[in-house]
């Protein structure tokens, strides 16, 4: 199939700029734009087009429970949010400990996946943050890293012990950051709201230790080192100061904790995460971050449940909201539109550089790169409909919300796998 997209704005890497491409075989070509040499001419009508969206903090849910996600819905989902690229998450049944337990999911992957999945491996063998590490050495050449996310793991020395095996294996440990000893119950951030409302808190500290710990690990064994959904000022400061140091250290925050604070909390389900929407001086920290380098990727940690689990309120509801379907424009609403960072910045936040810290292939508007990418309509407004979603999670808390900026088209290896027609 060979197709001709007509007057679009392309990404590159100066910036953006009104172009004509064919896509042959699944591959990008600037060379002949004849009408008559394509199947069919799609006119992009000024629309922009980007690398398509990567995102390295997805649960997909399946294998072991697939009535809260499936690998078909949840990649529904991320072509209909402009993603061509997902690593799902590992708390999972069987847990991907080995790569006979992997092999079960990967096996639904090639089945089913409509766009590139790559999974992570477990750092225990149970994901549990505690007891063995998992057989790394024999899922390395199917995963995108290790990582417990989830739980943190609760042993510096078992960490360590994960750093040494991931770093001879050139694979990344990513982390989730949380000392379950500080917890002490709590299930929303440890502030205000939580103060005057009567709910137990979960201290920024519990995250930040061990980003502290981590990092000291990371300086002793060389290792890459990636620290998932950051959402503490302290955090952003320890991180800063890593790649002052010049370490293998970098990091993800979601677009609740860019956009959310505690003071924005509602006795609803919805707004309940792990880690949880901190403050206002928290906020700014993560924005400051993303501004300045220190943060490189906006990821999602979308987390999927069913009604029910989510219809408890913040003290009785599972930890998780969705994100795939809102991501792009809540991040180019809320940010861009108000001037905190630029269109080709918030591209590199969420295609570009996750691509990039994880080693996976690069995907540009190039002659001679795979067709992957996302048309969008920055004019187009819209109100946030959770019912609408084709994600089987509707926990979010922008429901409601007016946005700007729609996903058009998600085109995957030459094929069209979203269109808003």
């Amino acid at each position: 199939m060979k197709t001709l997209y007509r007057n679009g704005f392309i990404y590159t890497s100066s910036g953006f700029k009104r172009a004509d491409f064919g896509v042959i075989d699944g591959i990008i070509r600037f060379s002949c734009l004849d009408d008559s040499f394509y199947d069919s001419v799609i006119d992009i009508n000024n629309k922009y087009v980007i690398p398509g969206l990567a995102d390295v903090h997805v649960h997909l849910r399946e294998p072991g429970f697939s009535y809260k996600e499936t690998i078909r819905s949840g990649t529904m989902a991320a072509a209909k949010g402009g993603y061509t690229l997902v690593a799902s998450m590992p708390n999972l049944k069987p847990v991907p400990s080995n790569l006979e337990n992997l092999n079960v999911q990967l096996d639904i992957i090639k089945k089913d996946a409509l766009i590139d999945v790559i999974p992570y491996g477990t750092i225990t063998d149970n994901q549990s943050g505690r007891g063995e590490l998992s057989k790394m050495a024999e899922m390395q050449d199917y995963v995108i890293g290790f990582t417990d996310d989830g739980k943190g793991v609760q042993s510096k020395e078992l960490m360590k012990e994960a750093m040494l095996e991931a770093k001879k294996l050139n694979k990344p440990i990513v982390a989730h950051c949380e000392d379950e000893s500080l917890i002490n119950g709590g299930y929303i951030h440890e502030g205000e709201y939580a103060l005057q409302h009567g709910h137990a808190g979960i201290s920024s500290k519990s995250e930040w230790i061990d980003v502290q710990r981590d990092i000291e690990l990371a300086k002793q064994t060389g290792v890459q080192y990636h620290i998932c959904h950051v959402s503490t000022k302290e955090s952003v400061a320890l991180i800063r100061e890593a790649k002052k140091k010049g370490l293998r250290v970098t990091a993800e925050t979601a677009p609740h904790y860019l956009t959310l604070c505690d003071e924005d909390l509602r006795e609803d389900g919805y707004f309940k995460m792990n880690p949880p929407i901190r403050s206002k001086e928290d906020r700014a920290a993560l924005i400051e971050g993303i501004k300045d380098g220190t943060i490189e990727v906006i990821a999602t940690d979308h987390a999927p449940h069913s009604k029910e689990e989510k219809s408890k309120g913040l003290k009785g509801s599972s930890f998780g909201i969705v994100g795939l379907e809102t991501a792009f424009s809540i991040m180019y609403t809320k940010l861009v539109l108000k001037g905190v960072i630029t269109l080709e910045e918030l591209v590199k936040l969420m295609s570009v550089n996750p691509r990039k810290i994880f080693n996976l292939k690069e995907i540009y508007i190039e002659d001679g790169y795979s067709a992957d990418f996302t048309v969008i309509d920055l004019e187009k407004e819209y109100v946030i409909d959770s019912e609408k979603f084709v994600s089987m999670g509707k926990a979010t808390p922008f429901n409601g919300e007016k946005v700007k900026s729609e996903i058009m088209r998600t085109v995957y290896q030459g094929n069209t796998v979203f269109s808003i027609d």
